[in-house]
């Protein structure tokens, strides 16, 4: 299991995501329209770097739902190999059976 600090850092990181997308998103369109003059253009660069760092969608990082472990993830069922594997040994998981010969 991960350190409960850790997963709570990713949850703090996951709001301030959700929070200032809206924002980083018209400023970055402001930065890479070439249309615009420079002095505005560096005005929302530097908006943009005033902005939490944490609320970069590049500083997330995925854990697993069940335990928190943040290697051996898997994107699609949001688990962990180690978590995968056990649901998958109980039955857990509809149309996954754990192989054996």
């Amino acid at each position: 299991m991960a350190k409960k600090s850790m997963i709570e850092r990713e949850v703090k990181r996951q709001r301030l995501v959700n929070k200032f997308a809206g924002k980083r998103a018209a400023l970055k369109a402001v930065i890479e329209d070439q249309d615009r003059p420079m002095e505005e253009r560096f005005k929302a660069t530097l908006k943009l770097a005033e902005l939490p760092r944490n609320s970069s969608a590049v500083r997330l990082h995925n854990r697993c739902q069940l335990t928190g472990r943040p290697h051996a993830y898997y994107r699609k069922l949001k688990l962990s190999r180690i978590m995968l594997r056990d649901l998958a040994s109980f039955g857990q998981i509809p149309g996954m059976v754990k192989s054996s010969w």
